[in-house]
């Protein structure tokens, strides 16, 4: 078994503050490393301690600039492998490359695949992510990995505010009625599922909400946020639906192009996210954002890996 003294984690550029959360939460310091770039742009990492013989986890999500964020995880693992680490575990705390999962249509690539692939080949022992954008991107990993789910956070987080009174559970599309039905029983919610269609070539997309909403407070689950456009309109359809208020719930603030305005403009009293993507000081500010830290989340699946204990009963039902 691992002891405490062994295990070592470090941080990309990506998730400086989360990583810090963490490492506050486990009880150790974050690890000395340099992770900058040379003027070419080309990245440049250093690792300033002793890693021979450690348990290292590498903390950063490959949130925007994606690319850059990604090189410097990938950069990151190859350090740690060639300073002779024991183990090195990849945390991505934000999956990118997560929507390509799969052939659409002819001539395009399975980039998470791709990416699946580089982060092995790279020299990872294994994986630690949260909420995937599709489950079976597990499957294209050939190395463990380990499927955190913010669920329970966010769960936590509404019983203790009370507002899981009166509540009904919204799956915005139907690929994602699988967790949000999890969820929905996790709170002893009902659930109901916003459809939409297209009724014919050239008409404009109906938005048809499938459960009782009406008199009810809704909260649409979700597992990213990334312009807002579906989003604001299954509120919006909610609420037309009779709905008392709508919330959203996303692990992901991905926020990209219009995002803020469509949030600012729309029916949503309330967006809660997580800290797997820095929020920008402008969403940060923003007070119908509510930011909950996966640090408590990340940092216990970390001891529990570092300890080979189990990882998957942080998720058992109460």
């Amino acid at each position: 078994m691992t002891h405490n003294n062994d295990l070592k984690v470090f941080s990309g550029n990506g998730s400086k503050a989360l990583t810090q959360a963490i490492c506050e939460h486990i009880g150790t310091e974050p690890g000395k490393a340099i992770v900058s770039q040379f003027s070419d742009g080309e990245i440049r990492v250093q690792v300033d301690e002793h890693i021979r013989g450690r348990d290292v986890f590498l903390i950063n999500s490959t949130s925007p600039p994606v690319n850059h964020h990604l090189m410097e995880l990938l950069i990151l693992v190859d350090a740690a492998k060639r300073a002779s680490a024991e183990r090195v575990t990849a945390v991505l705390p934000y999956f990118g490359y997560a929507r390509q999962d799969r052939k659409h249509k002819g001539r395009v690539p399975i980039t998470a695949k791709l990416v699946a692939n580089l982060i092995t080949a790279a020299g990872a022992d294994r994986v630690l992510t949260v909420d995937l954008h599709c489950g079976q991107i597990q499957g294209f990993f050939d190395i463990p990995l380990d499927h955190l789910a913010a669920d329970v956070v966010f769960a936590n987080k509404l019983i203790s505010r009370g507002l899981q009174e009166n509540l009904a559970v919204i799956a915005p599309d139907v690929g994602s009625v699988g967790r949000a039905r999890e969820f929905a029983s996790r709170l002893g919610m009902p659930l109901a599922i916003v459809e939409k269609r297209r009724p014919k070539e050239n008409v404009s997309e109906v938005m048809n909400v499938i459960g009782d909403v009406e008199g009810k407070n809704t909260l649409i689950l979700d597992d990213m946020i990334d312009t807002a456009g579906t989003l604001v309109k299954a509120a919006r359809a909610l609420k037309e639906f009779g709905a008392l208020s709508v919330r959203a719930c996303a692990t992901h603030p991905v926020l990209s192009g219009p995002a803020l305005d469509n949030i600012n403009n729309s029916v949503l009293e309330e967006v809660l996210v997580s800290d797997s993507i820095p929020l920008s000081p402008e969403v940060a500010s923003n007070p119908r954002f509510h930011v909950l830290s996966l640090a408590p989340l990340i940092g216990e699946a970390i001891r529990r890996i570092h300890k080979d204990e189990s990882v998957s009963s942080l998720f058992d039902s109460n």
